[in-house]
């Protein structure tokens, strides 16, 4: 089911993951019919996002009116960051080693008199000093479920009890984590959740999802309106601003329609797989490198403490060119980043013990 997996060995979840079978199938598909019939089957796609809609909800266990598709988790982040309701002098606090797209929305609130207060993150990102930088003009915390460059994976019960003790909501980038760890919304109380689905939900760039919690639908000034965004989407000659009573509502314009059908197909193939099994395997995959890795003189920073470790496993080799060896790797067929002045690997519940063996040999012959 991953046509990749015959040449390469890839770890590379956590940047960008290989189509599946099905992901493929669905945008060949979606191609030849779009060019011999045009848009006639346009109904019948759009009754496959509903579909894909309700999918990603189950995910997260929560309606599906809380859903809406989107392009990415940027796109997510700034319908919070420039739709929430500011006044000057409020603020938002996050991690200082956030990936970017988590950063950026919310630094440029600064015109709108927003304060970002960043605190040290690191390999072990203590949740203490993010209570520490919130006071009575804390409006939303910002996280990430899983640290792209450390794979820390943060508890997000305690984050959301965090956020709401220092009367503020909770802002959690998903997208490392989303589809191969749990999350239940109804029972882990986060406000709002943006995640791609180019990473562990084995989809193509550019199809993604973003969570609202129901309560807080109003309380966003929605962005980037257009005929999608109204309660009478397809009546194009009746104006009349009534705003769809979902999260639909963010959906503006027209949808990345093979993107969005290449995810759900790749989710239909996980649906065999839940996230407890996924994460189960690609932590006994982590454990397997991380117990190799010493072998080859490398030092692991991330934690491989159950209750935070994720299936990205970040390393080093002193005194090594860290692009040198990612160069001999993939010349190898093997996959493999660099994050954060140290290398990365992710591997995904496909791999297996050939594609670890392969990875060592690159490594060590590096």
């Amino acid at each position: 089911m991953m046509p990749c997996a015959e040449r390469w060995a890839y770890f590379d979840h956590a940047a960008v993951a290989p189509l599946t079978m099905p992901a493929q199938a669905a945008l060949t598909n979606w191609a030849k019919e779009f060019a011999e019939h045009g848009a006639v089957n346009w109904p019948q796609w759009a009754a496959e996002l509903e579909h894909l809609r309700r999918r990603t909800a189950e995910l997260l266990h929560a309606d599906a009116d809380e859903i809406a598709l989107i392009h990415n988790t940027t796109e997510g982040i700034n319908l919070v960051a420039e739709g929430f309701p500011w006044q000057p002098g409020e603020n938002v606090v996050m991690f200082d080693d956030e990936f970017p797209s988590n950063v950026y929305p919310w630094m440029n609130l600064a015109s709108r008199g927003v304060e970002v207060r960043r605190v040290p993150g690191g390999d072990r990102p203590q949740l203490d000093r993010l209570a520490d930088a919130c006071d009575d003009r804390t409006r939303i915390v910002t996280v990430s479920w899983i640290g792209f460059a450390s794979g820390w994976r943060h508890d997000v019960d305690q984050l959301a009890e965090l956020a709401h003790r220092r009367g503020a909501l909770l802002f959690l980038d998903a997208i490392q984590g989303l589809g191969v760890f749990p999350l239940d919304v109804r029972q882990t109380a986060v406000d709002f959740l943006a995640a791609d689905g180019h990473k562990w939900l084995l989809g193509p760039e550019g199809a993604g999802l973003f969570y609202v919690r129901r309560q807080h639908l109003d309380r966003l000034r929605p962005l980037g309106l257009g005929w999608n965004s109204v309660v009478q989407a397809h009546d194009f000659s009746k104006i009349e601003l009534r705003l769809k009573p979902t999260a639909g509502r963010y959906e503006g314009g027209t949808y990345n329609m093979p993107g969005l059908l290449a995810l759900g197909a790749s989710l239909e193939m996980l649906d065999d797989y839940p996230p407890e099994a996924i994460s189960q395997r690609l932590l006994e995959l982590t454990d397997a490198i991380c117990e190799r890795l010493p072998t080859l003189g490398a030092a692991v920073a991330s934690c491989r403490e159950r209750e935070h470790a994720s299936a990205i496993v970040s390393f080093d080799l002193p005194g090594r060119n860290l692009a040198e060896i990612r160069r001999h790797c993939r010349e190898r067929n093997v996959v493999l980043s660099a994050r954060g002045g140290r290398l990365r690997v992710s591997p995904h519940a496909y791999n297996n013990d050939d594609d670890i063996e392969r990875l060592m040999e690159a490594l060590g012959s590096a």
